[in-house]
């Protein structure tokens, strides 16, 4: 239901008046989406010039898919239409209009100059397919968050019948108080949802119906490029209030976090070069196990400093904006025990995305209702998207199944291992537990120098030499004590954060 002159209780002189306090977040939504969509417009032709229009036409393609299709038919087509942009964009390298042109020179033999033309003209980024992957995700989102509010069209979205139902005197109550009553049982308030539901409740149905507000959501500048990923109804909900995590202490605090980061990562740079040893395929027996397993670790960090900076340069020009997307690293890459909860916080908004529109779509979560072999199956399913989505290529395929395997094993002792049943021997359960993180530490260490730093090869020769002599097997029983005794600090420090009301999943 959209908020109209026409739907709002008349005044004393019969001209309809809006409560103030609705008419606020409507003004609010409005500038703020005019503001967004030029910007967009002109951020994204500085960054692509004359590409721009092939993005354009992507999203409008996409839009039609899901307000022109039958309702039955929106997922599939978003699925099968993103999934394959993907590929052709990988393949076809971006769509030149010199390979456009080509084809149409024997119609029209002046294309060719032209498409050389508008080729050169690529703006800072000429090949805007690169980055396209964080875009799909928007797309997706979009299309996925307006299927599922077509179930509550009837009712109008929970944030209007709020706004409309607990103003004074007001006459439609009656109308909507099915959505109001379930509102009320909730105690929303919509000027101060969690992030939960600003996810989950649907935005207005007219948002999904503007190309305009479409376009302003997925070509927001400052999440643009690389993120963090902001689903289609939080984008909505936070345009219509600034969330009340947004303060200038809190940025500004931000701000100082992200020099910090990049900072560190400067520093690094200049002093380990592990990330050139390893590029430059050494010979690996030249190196001590200690010295091997050193190259393995920081070139991990350096892959986890890399993602970082760029993940909260965007999202700090996003909260100056006043948008609030999620944080994606919520704990540094040295503070993660477990493979399942490594993943729910490593690029964490897509970790979310992944958990929304794909993971519970396929049955899994809770109340999914799926057995253990049909969680790993449909685990096996998100990991494979989630490589493909990243590169196609064999290597990040690989890195994929590996992490798939790898989580087995946790897996596998939780079921062997209940906690429910070492209730009388907490000591020793946390002891079975350290020996198990131990092991996952290394797998899951194991996983990422394939995907993101050494690939298989690589893996293999770091492998031969640590554990390739009797030198090495002590040093890597060694190192497994220390990894041991850096578990029990984590334990502990998680039982801190939950002295202090912190309940993360990760």
């Amino acid at each position: 239901m959209r908020l109209t002159s026409s739907s709002l209780p008349p005044t004393a002189n019969g001209n309809a008046k809006a409560p103030s306090h609705v008419l606020a977040p409507e003004t609010r939504l409005q500038n703020r989406l005019s503001f967004d969509f030029y910007s967009a417009l002109i951020f994204i032709t500085a960054l692509h010039g004359f590409s721009a229009l092939k993005v354009v036409l992507l999203l409008y393609i996409n839009f039609m898919i899901a307000l022109q299709l039958p309702r039955r038919a929106i997922p599939a087509m978003t699925w099968i239409f993103n999934i394959s942009i993907l590929f052709a964009n990988e393949f076809a390298r971006g769509y030149p209009f010199s390979s456009i042109a080509e084809a149409v020179a024997p119609l029209y033999t002046p294309a060719g100059s032209w498409g050389k033309f508008l080729d050169s003209w690529g703006g800072l980024m000429p090949r805007w397919e690169v980055l396209f992957n964080i875009t799909v995700l928007r797309l997706i989102s979009f299309n996925m968050d307006y299927y599922w509010s077509l179930d509550r069209t009837r009712a109008g979205s929970p944030i209007e019948v709020c706004l409309i139902s607990c103003s004074p005197g007001n006459t439609l109550h009656s109308v909507i108080s099915g959505s109001a009553d379930t509102v009320k049982k909730k105690q929303l308030d919509p000027a101060a949802l969690s992030e939960r539901d600003r996810v989950t409740i649907p935005a207005p149905a007219s948002s999904y119906t503007s190309f305009r507000t479409y376009l302003a959501y997925v070509l927001y500048p400052p999440l643009y490029l690389a993120g963090p990923i902001l689903t289609f109804n939080d984008y909505i909900s936070q345009s219509t209030y600034q969330p009340s995590s947004i303060t200038r202490q809190r940025t500004f605090l931000y701000g100082i976090r992200f020099l910090v980061t990049l900072f560190c990562m400067e520093f690094l740079l200049h002093t380990i070069y592990v990330v050139a040893i390893s590029k430059a395929s050494p010979e690996w027996s030249t190196y001590t196990p200690f010295q091997l397993s050193m190259l393995a670790y920081f070139n991990l960090h350096i892959i986890w400093l890399k993602l970082l900076i760029p993940w909260r340069f965007f999202r700090l020009w996003s909260l100056i904006d006043g948008v609030d997307p999620p944080e994606n690293m919520v704990r540094c890459m040295s503070d993660n025990y477990s493979a399942l909860a490594f993943w729910r916080g490593w690029h964490r908004s897509y970790n979310r995305w992944i958990v929304r529109y794909v993971y519970v779509p396929l049955g899994g979560g809770p109340g999914g209702g799926t057995s253990k072999i049909r969680g790993i199956i449909n685990m096996l399913i998100v990991f494979t998207f989630v490589a493909l989505w990243h590169d196609i290529n064999l290597r990040l395929l690989a890195w994929s199944w590996l992490i798939t395997l790898f989580v087995l094993p946790e897996i596998l002792a939780g079921m062997a291992f209940p906690k429910s049943r070492w209730k009388d021997w907490p000591n020793a359960y946390r002891v079975i537990c350290g020996v198990g993180a131990v092991f996952n530490i290394l797998m899951m260490m194991a996983a990422n120098l394939v995907g993101f730093a050494v690939g298989i090869d690589g893996l293999k020769g770091l492998a031969q030499g640590i554990i390739g002599s009797w030198q090495g097997a002590v040093f890597m029983l060694a190192a497994c004590g220390a990894l041991f005794v850096g578990v029990q600090v984590m334990f502990e420090h998680r039982e801190e954060e939950k002295r202090h009301g912190i309940r993360m999943k990760c």
